[in-house]
């Protein structure tokens, strides 16, 4: 007997099993689990970055090509706004003379001295031409009166070569007849001596009459000829005294070019001499310093250290997939998990079950593709929500969460089996903003 009750108590063959119970109730808790909601999500990493340009990281390079002569900061100092960082001093041998601006000064001041001499020739030379015309309008007028003179002496003379003329033709005359009468002998020969000797007098005269016409009408051709040499003579001074004026007029322009150069000099010296100093354009701390020790050669251009500005306005960028961009609506609620801040997280689907994320709000979303083919989102910090930590610091990770429909469990297994999108939906701006409308 007590064989057989061994074997009863290790087989137990007649009795019912358990796990049909449990078994009814797995079933009944699964079908019970997937008719609960499901909040659909687009979940991306992403960094902490500033809204604000002048508040993200910023490259310190220098202005100028050097050597680094001092440092007054180190890695991890944090400075003000118009501190000094370092000192660069010249390498190249066109700015090493010390008093470089001083006699590039001289030199601008040597210019303006002869731009100031070129205007005053200009001057001198305005008022010569003046002069010059003055005195050929004078030389002219004197020779046409002289030219009216003679014009009216010769008026006179031809008058006298007129009356020459009719005397001596008249003496001619009375010559012939007397010369007739002589032959004829009516006169005597004293009375024809004497007729010839008045017509050799009127001969005389009238010569003398027309040498006079003559020679004034010589005079006048000259006074003529002078007239114009006159205005020859005068038009070259003027035109001499005019190239000379143009000349200046061009010695001025070039020194006014010459004044620019060296005012451009001037101030470009002096503005480089501000840059040996490198400063702090902002506050912030500093990191990632890339040259080092005394003396070391430095390029124009060339970084030398890193400031993080101190920020104030933080923001997370995320990176979404195309197929998950028209799910992206702006304005819609994001949830945000950030790097060393704990949280407990229910697979991130179930509606308030998730606790340490912190809410935010879709800012931005950029209409390019980045070279890893996902979309920049930028997500700021919703004022209505719970406050982000002050600690965030740029460049941090953070993990976004953006919220979508509200479906049953059943729905989101079955879409992810097939491989479909989330549902395209009007986010909650969207629809309130058109019920508003």
């Amino acid at each position: 007997m007590e064989k057989f009750n061994s074997f009863d108590h290790i087989y137990q063959e007649e009795k019912g099993t358990a796990v049909k119970p449990w078994l009814y109730t797995l079933l009944f808790l699964s079908l019970a689990l997937i008719f609960l909601p499901w909040t659909q999500n687009i979940r991306s990493r992403g960094n902490i970055t500033s809204l604000f340009q002048e508040q993200k990281p910023q490259k310190i390079y220098s202005p100028i090509a050097g050597k680094i002569s001092r440092w007054w900061v180190k890695e991890g100092d944090n400075v003000r706004a118009g501190d000094t960082l370092a000192k660069i001093t010249e390498i190249k041998s066109e700015y090493l003379d010390p008093n470089l601006i001083a006699r590039t000064q001289d030199q601008l001041n040597a210019k303006v001295g002869s731009l100031s001499y070129y205007e005053q020739k200009i001057l001198a030379t305005d008022a010569q031409i003046k002069n010059l015309k003055r005195s050929l309008t004078l030389k002219q007028e004197q020779v046409g009166n002289k030219i009216k003179q003679l014009q009216q002496k010769i008026t006179g003379e031809r008058a006298e070569l007129e009356a020459a003329k009719n005397d001596y033709a008249l003496a001619k005359d009375q010559f012939d007849r007397n010369q007739k009468m002589y032959r004829e002998g009516l006169i005597s020969q004293t009375q024809f001596q004497q007729r010839n000797v008045a017509m050799q007098n009127a001969l005389a005269k009238n010569t003398t009459a027309e040498n006079k016409v003559n020679q004034t009408l010589q005079d006048i051709a000259n006074a003529q000829i002078e007239l114009g040499g006159i205005d020859q003579e005068y038009r070259e001074k003027i035109n001499k005294a005019e190239s000379e004026r143009f000349q200046s007029l061009g010695q001025v322009e070039t020194n006014k070019g010459d004044v620019a150069k060296l005012k451009n000099l001037v101030t470009n010296y002096t503005i480089r001499n501000g840059m040996y100093f490198i400063i702090a354009p902002q506050a912030g701390q500093i990191i990632q310093a890339t040259k080092f020790g005394l003396g070391e050669i430095i390029k124009e251009g060339e970084d030398l250290l890193t400031i993080v500005p101190n920020v104030n306005n933080v923001a997370v960028e995320i990176f979404v997939r195309p197929v998950d961009l028209p799910l992206i609506v702006r304005g819609e609620e994001v949830r945000l998990i950030f790097d060393g801040y704990p949280v407990i997280l229910f697979a991130g689907g179930w509606p308030n079950q998730s606790f340490g994320t912190f809410p935010g709000r879709i800012r931005a979303v950029e209409n390019t593709i980045n070279e890893q083919g996902l979309f920049r989102v930028i997500v700021e910090e919703d004022p209505q929500g719970k406050r982000w930590p002050k600690q965030l610091r740029i460049g941090a990770g953070a993990q976004g969460i953006a919220l979508l429909n509200d479906v049953p469990v059943w729905y989101e297994l079955w879409r992810n089996i097939n491989g479909f999108p989330a549902d395209y939906y009007r986010g909650k701006t969207a629809k309130k903003e058109k019920n508003e409308k």
